[in-house]
């Protein structure tokens, strides 16, 4: 045939599937795969993948770039590891539904406390101009550079219908009803699921409204989520209590028995500070022997935290009155930061921390202007030497730097290479957890596609090039319901990637100021990839964006 709109020439097809590589032309007509083996004919453009590795785009299923979207269409920098799919609303927060500037108010202040996005960034670049799910959604659809599936936030959800008593009690028959309404309208606009929460808290620290909700509404809307015939339930499991998160293992179980649909927890760990996965997969196991569809989310890279005190940190939640300075205006942090009356309070306070604070004498110094010699140094190593507190070492290195000193948490969590590869091969587990988007000024999630075909593909061989495609494409796109994508085959969109095995690999995290309201965050940028295609159209290539903007809310 004559006349393809793309044809991708001489590459090595890994297809998404799980089946072998195989030497194949890739044709692309009217944004879906035309055909696939020795093409010939003509195209308006024709890539040359020889050497080069053709698969489907990344879907990435767990980020929160819900607010990003409204003002970058690419959520960068993922196409830039290859995602041609992004899901958003998880963790029981989405932009939608909301009752005006009272409700989007709410909302602002859950994002700032759980995913670490300022008001600030809101304040300049989220308009709210919409106020049901449907509205959402068409405002995003315009000039999208990605694809992006859309979680109804169960929190927003019930804080839409119940008001101040979302998080106050178990919601009526007559409010379920009202939310299963608003689930089957946001599902029919292109909505793919709920997420929920058993652990997050407000800023408040109140837990969030979705911890308020009983099993017969969860199960009433996840039925209202199934009725489509698609549907995720996602949350975050209560995992500081072991005892806990599998009795929400157990809970999930009964709602995807009951609705018919998955669903999905995030994150599955293996690290000191989370040592329970053996237990946590166990339970996933049983689950499915009962006929249950539970899945764990899991990601391949170790957890590492940035933590500057001009900045927030999840390490300093536990401790009260380092968490009451960070929650001040940055100008104020450095008077009370260094404020000899607080002194003592403050360093006492860290050395008695407890929880996830644990990790802070694992910290290490990283990118400082003022203390250099003290770079890549250990906190703990400097306590030792200069005869101090860890909470005087923090202060004393952070005052002296504008607070801009960059305290490092590295190869801790998620650390065990030969236990990770397990859980990411797992078939309970989906090759996720990213977090991209959110806690932006202590990590970078974006960038794990690239983490795991340079390391456990191409470094240590503990992954077949075909299975980390398969893991990355047809598997979540099955399991998630994007049933006209993720794998190379007649009919499907063109979401395709183009990339060196060779090369491909993800950068070092850099620490930017290129986000609204004056906001700063971490992004890692990749080598290795040649072309990525979005519907049949391509929207980066060797490194640039082009013009294209065909991105879908999928």
């Amino acid at each position: 045939m004559a006349g393809w709109d793309v044809l991708i020439k001489g590459g090595s097809v890994i297809d998404g599937t799980g089946s072998p590589a195989r030497r194949a032309d890739v044709a692309i007509q009217g944004g879906k795969i035309a055909a696939i083996g020795e093409l010939s004919g003509t195209a308006a453009r024709e890539v040359n993948a020889a050497d080069k590795v053709v698969a489907p785009g990344f879907i990435d299923i767990h980020t929160h770039f819900d607010p990003q979207l409204c003002w970058d269409r690419f959520a960068t920098p993922s196409i830039e590891h290859g995602i041609t799919t992004v899901v958003i609303g998880n963790c029981s927060l989405s932009l939608a539904p909301i009752r005006g500037r009272a409700g989007a108010d709410r909302i602002i202040s859950m994002f700032g406390v759980i995913e670490d996005i300022k008001k600030a960034t809101f304040d300049a670049a989220v308009p709210f101009s919409w106020n049901t799910f449907p509205e959402y959604l068409e405002f995003i659809r315009g000039n999208l550079g990605i694809n992006v599936g859309a979680l109804i936030g169960h929190s927003a959800l019930r804080l839409y219908v119940m008001g101040a008593a979302s998080q106050e009690r178990v919601a009526t028959e007559d409010e379920i009803k009202q939310m299963c309404t608003i689930v089957e309208e946001a599902m029919a606009a292109g909505a793919m699921g709920i997420s929920s929460s058993y652990v997050d808290i407000d800023e408040r620290g109140k837990p969030v409204p979705s911890q308020f909700a009983d099993l017969n509404e969860k199960i009433a809307l996840a039925k209202s989520v199934a009725k489509t015939g698609r549907g995720m339930w996602q949350v975050v499991p209560y995992f500081p209590d072991l005892r806990r998160e599998l009795d929400n293992i157990r809970e999930l179980g009964d709602i995807s028995l009951a609705a018919g649909i998955p669903c999905s927890l995030q994150p599955v760990l293996s690290s000191p500070t989370s040592p329970h996965a053996a237990e946590i997969m166990a339970a996933l196991e049983t689950e499915h022997q009962r006929g249950a569809r539970v899945y764990g989310q899991v990601m391949p890279r170790c957890f590492d935290l940035n933590m500057r005190l001009s900045e927030t940190s999840m390490l300093l939640f536990a401790l009260p009155s380092w968490k009451a300075i960070m929650d001040m205006p940055r100008k104020d942090r450095q008077v009370h930061f260094g404020d000899p009356a607080k002194r003592d309070k403050l360093v006492g306070e860290m050395k008695n921390a407890l929880g996830m604070s644990g990790a802070l004498p694992f910290l290490t110094v990283g990118e400082t202007r003022m203390n250099e010699s003290y770079r890549g140094r250990s906190l703990m190593e400097i306590a030792q030497t200069e005869g101090k507190e860890l909470g005087e070492v923090i202060l004393d290195l952070a005052l002296a730097d504008d607070l801009e000193t960059e305290f490092q948490l590295k190869n801790i969590i998620n650390a065990d290479k030969t236990a990770v590869a397990a859980l990411i091969d797992h078939p309970l587990c989906h090759f996720g957890a990213s977090d991209a988007g959110a806690h932006i000024t202590q990590f970078c999630g974006t960038g794990d596609t690239s983490h795991l075909l340079q390391h456990y593909v191409r470094e240590t061989g503990r992954m077949t090039l075909e299975r980390a495609v398969h893991r990355m494409t047809g598997e979540v796109a099955k399991d998630w319901g994007f049933f006209d994508r993720g794998t190379l085959e007649a009919g499907k969109a063109a979401d395709v990637v183009v990339f060196d095995a060779a090369t491909v690999s993800v950068g070092a995290e850099e620490f930017v100021e290129d986000f609204p309201g004056e906001a700063r965050r971490y992004v890692r940028r990749s080598t290795g990839y040649q072309n990525v295609i979005v519907n049949g159209e391509v929207v980066y290539e060797n490194g640039q964006y082009t013009d294209a903007r065909p991105g879908k809310v999928v």
